[in-house]
């Protein structure tokens, strides 16, 4: 790696830990205004402290995250279909490198949809931005999307997705966690995050997931839902930043969830 693909690469896995807490608002670009992020910039202004990256799209980036933020973005350059349409897998690459660099991103992110109709489609979408990646020094975040079929998150499908992503060259893989989650990892070169994927029942079941994920292999997360759909966004976010860095057990880290959480209703009882 060159100095500019080194230092991007450090804005989004912290150096001191070798692990990142990445915090997803990209839900948007085919599902519309998802719930408790109707409003995108009141969701994000107060997890951004806790957050080592971002990743949204362009569009909310500039109305909704303040330049002088401080804020590491990983910016979601793929898209072109949605939700009620005919294939979420049917998807192009929607903004340049040239955008990218104006927007001083540390890296930038897109999906693929390994046994999809469109696989061939999206796998030549990110071999194409791993291209100009290298050229320009951004790192490039490959995605493993499953569309609508969630039953193919097992460790044989997501190994398969993980390592043709590394193979393309991928810096960084972004998955679902899945029994068995230790043969993704060991067979994929590239350093792996784990999706939250649809809210989970409780936040022990998110911090048990989290930590499972980080002794299994994995590098970090890069969540949405299980942070900002929860009551106490702010709570989940740092209790899942203590498993990531200081190494907290699933119990510590919901311990500290409870305290964060009193802390909040004992400030709102007294405003």
């Amino acid at each position: 790696m060159d100095w500019g693909m080194k230092n991007r690469m450090s804005r989004i896995i912290s150096p001191k830990t070798g692990r990142t807490v990445m915090l997803a608002f990209d839900h948007g670009y085919f599902l519309g205004p998802t719930h408790r992020l109707e409003e995108p910039r009141k969701t994000i202004e107060p997890l951004l402290p806790y957050a080592d990256t971002i990743m949204l799209t362009r569009g909310v980036l500039r109305t909704s995250v303040d330049p002088d933020s401080g804020a590491n973005v990983v910016l979601r350059v793929s898209g072109g279909s949605s939700i009620v349409g005919a294939d979420l897998s049917d998807e192009g690459i929607t903004t340049s490198f040239k955008e990218a660099i104006k927007l001083n991103v540390a890296g930038v992110g897109i999906s693929v949809f390994v046994g999809s109709a469109h696989e061939s489609q999206t796998l030549l979408n990110l071999a194409e931005l791993v291209n100009q990646g290298e050229e320009y020094g951004i790192p490039v975040l490959g995605i493993t999307a499953v569309g609508k079929e969630l039953e193919k998150r097992d460790a044989r499908y997501l190994s398969l997705c993980c390592r043709i992503c590394a193979e393309l060259g991928t810096h960084i893989v972004k998955t679902y966690y899945c029994d068995e989650f230790e043969k993704v990892t060991t067979s994929c070169p590239a350093p792996i995050v784990i999706a939250g994927g649809p809210k989970l029942e409780t936040e022990m079941d998110v911090f048990e997931m989290t930590y499972n994920a980080l002794q299994q292999g994995a590098i970090g997360v890069d969540m949405g839902r299980n942070i900002w759909q929860n009551d106490h966004p702010v709570a989940v976010i740092r209790a899942i930043r203590s498993i990531v860095h200081e190494n907290n057990k699933p119990k510590q880290a919901h311990d500290l969830f409870l305290s964060i959480k009193e802390e909040e209703s004992k400030k709102a009882a007294n405003a």
